[in-house]
């Protein structure tokens, strides 16, 4: 058994990021910020919650994490005076949910790992490579397995429903082209009425109810769509079928995953049964 004051011997390990960036990280990292709330929660997944020092406020999976961490801020807000009190040998953030300016700043001092996710294969990509640079590349496999084999099981839409998804209200956002949320509503049996637009564009009553969807997609984040935003949906666009769906299903690309292709299958079969 090793002492209590075993100092874990660390060696340098050069990694690619998602954005092709090379980073040295000391192999196994120990004390790892997270800026990312679905990489939070892959973390913890992956069995090292115990080495995750930082994490932003809205790393809300599991629990525990914002109790056990520093919480540095928000995920394009940094605290940078937090972070240096965590001491890190580890950031992890990503190119869309984070601000480039405040990671610059942060790789000017600590190894930062960025993940680029748009698709399922890279969100598998960048759980493999998390678990690589972490040490945990066994207990990722399995997870990878099922998650992969959950998409795989899912029916094939021989007609997918027109669609617009909604991240935001006030202005109203919608996910579009070249977004994680669009591929994801590819997978689910969806066609999305705005993939000739890119990434989140605002868009107006007159132009949804232009773009005819059938359904129309409340998130649940990160603007908090619920019941009470029905009514002013359905005035917009009378002829569409107005939902609230789980926003963390259609886009955390971490271990969250392996909930999706289930609630995917749920979303299709009500879509039949109305």
């Amino acid at each position: 058994m090793l002492p209590m004051n075993f100092d874990i011997c660390k060696v340098p390990l050069t990694v690619t990021d998602q954005m092709g960036q090379r980073v040295v990280v000391p192999f196994p990292p120990q004390r790892i910020v997270s800026l990312v709330p679905s990489q939070t929660e892959l973390l913890y997944d992956l069995g090292i919650g115990n080495r995750v020092v930082g994490v932003t406020k809205f790393c809300i999976h599991p629990p525990v994490a914002r109790q056990q961490a520093m919480v540095i801020g928000g995920t394009k807000n940094f605290d940078f005076a937090k972070i240096a009190s965590c001491k890190p040998d580890l950031i992890i953030g990503n190119k869309e949910e984070n601000y480039q300016e405040g990671i610059q700043l942060l790789a000017l001092q600590y190894p930062v790992w960025l993940s680029d996710i748009y698709t399922l294969p890279n969100a598998l990509d960048m759980i493999s490579r998390v678990a690589l640079l972490t040490g945990r590349k066994h207990i990722a496999e399995p997870l990878l397995a099922e998650i992969a084999q959950s998409f795989e099981a899912l029916p094939v839409v021989s007609t997918p429903i027109p669609a617009a998804y909604f991240i935001w209200r006030k202005p109203y956002m919608v996910a579009a082209s070249g977004t994680f949320i669009d591929d994801m509503l590819r997978r689910a049996g969806y066609s999305n009425v705005f993939s000739h637009l890119g990434r989140y564009p605002e868009v107006t009553p007159e132009l949804v109810a232009a773009a005819a969807p059938q359904q129309i997609l409340l998130s649940s984040e990160p603007y908090p769509f619920s019941e009470k935003h029905i009514a002013e949906f359905q005035t917009m666009c009378p002829q569409a079928q107005i939902r609230i769906v789980d926003g963390e299903l259609f886009s955390w690309h971490g271990s969250r995953l392996r909930y999706s292709a289930g609630y995917f299958k749920s979303l299709t079969t009500a879509n039949f049964a109305s």
